[in-house]
């Protein structure tokens, strides 16, 4: 079968899956409606779809070696504002990342693996995940066992990539990595409030916050690798409720990304110490919590470049660019870590004034264009891999 001929064929359904996912946007670990919809269009290709925590999965094959195939289905708790016909009717949801691509890419990819499933040489498995955007969905399924029975030897993943890349392009990294880790965190200091005009009285929360920001930003500056990429942001300061009070807390929230895994582990670590220390300093007392973590993203390098070699087999005309690098986290990370995985960013920009907005804005649109090509990515590469790595 020649699965690019085939995806072309079935352009208009995936389309209209897209759509679909597209208006009736879902948010968190919850989906639902989503997964409703999921489960019956893949028991409409004749598969059984079991729960897998709070996603599903199925799987289609002959036994042997098994590959998994990812597509995330959750929405960003945002309102659209794309002015597409199709536009999200939840005012406290919308596809502004593009996993409503992704999950009618994967359910077209099921159809045509469905179709040609006497001539798989192994086993594709399926993982339809939520809770992609707050990096909960993975390690839920991880937990249910999505990697076990049957046991996952690799796994493939793909994102679609918003703004000015042109059509018919994939980028990915094989040497090192890829997006970077997340822990996304909360501070909390429990001080003693007084009146503002006898703060001697006190012990300030707000002061404290305030040294605990400043004794932050110098853990990069002075206990990392600099030869290394990492990012510490607070992106919220919390505390009172009237000028004249000096309140009994203060929150602080953010959110620490790193290219290694080494200088993650230092900056959790001292994040914790210094946060603590400070507080002491100053008679108070501050706790840390993780509120998500997801490891880097490293591709393992044969995986990929043999991944590679299988997409320009069916696409010899495709761009590809070997070797990016974002400050931008993704949970795939947590399968990535667990089994030999790959994950690539496809294409699905404009080069008019709809790509002058990226992933995560009210305005995004993605190029639809882009489903001709990513149902077959994903059959293509599950099908050759299972031939060679018998």
């Amino acid at each position: 079968m020649n699965y690019l001929e085939r995806s072309k064929e079935l352009f208009d359904e995936t389309v209209e899956l897209r759509r679909y996912l597209h208006s009736n946007p879902e948010a968190g670990l919850y989906l639902p409606n989503t997964k409703s919809f999921v489960r019956e269009k893949l028991e409409s290709f004749g598969y059984d779809v079991k729960d897998c925590g709070e996603g599903l999965t199925t799987t289609v094959g002959t036994g042997g070696k098994v590959l998994l195939l990812r597509a995330d289905m959750d929405a960003l708790p945002m309102e659209e504002d794309s002015g597409l016909e199709f536009a999200s009717k939840n005012k406290n949801a919308a596809h502004c990342c593009g996993h409503d691509l992704h999950t009618a890419s994967l359910l077209t990819a099921a159809k045509i693996l469905k179709e040609n499933e006497d001539n798989l040489q192994g086993t594709v498995k399926f993982m339809f995940q939520p809770a992609e955007e707050v990096f909960l969905g993975s390690k839920n399924m991880v937990e249910n066992g999505i990697l076990e029975n049957p046991k996952v030897d690799a796994a493939l993943g793909f994102h679609v990539a918003a703004g000015r890349l042109p059509i018919n392009t994939i980028a990915y990294n094989s040497k090192e990595t890829m997006m970077f880790s997340s822990d996304n965190f909360k501070i909390t200091i429990k001080g003693k409030g007084a009146h503002g005009a006898y703060p001697h009285l006190s012990i300030d929360p707000i002061n404290i916050g305030v040294y605990i920001y400043q004794a932050l930003q110098e853990l990069i500056a002075r206990e990392v690798d600099p030869a290394h990429k990492n990012v510490l942001t607070i992106g919220k300061f919390q505390a009172g409720t009237a000028l004249n009070v000096i309140p009994d807390t203060a929150v602080l929230e953010g959110t620490i990304r790193c290219d290694t895994k080494e200088s993650r582990e230092i900056l959790v670590r001292r994040l914790k110490e210094v946060t603590k220390r400070m507080a002491d300093v100053y008679n108070g007392e501050a706790s840390v919590e993780i509120l998500a973590d997801v490891p880097p993203l490293i591709n393992d390098s044969k995986l990929t470049n043999e991944m590679v070699g299988y997409i320009k087999e069916i696409n010899p005309e495709i761009n590809l660019y070997d070797g990016i690098s974002s400050s931008a986290s993704e949970d795939f990370a947590v399968i990535c870590d667990l089994v030999p995985a790959t994950f690539m960013y496809v294409s699905a920009g404009f080069s008019d004034e709809r790509g002058n907005y990226s992933a995560h804005n009210p305005k995004v649109q993605f190029n639809e264009q882009s489903l001709l090509y990513i149902p077959a990515y994903f059959a293509q590469l599950a099908t050759k891999w299972l031939e060679n790595n018998k």
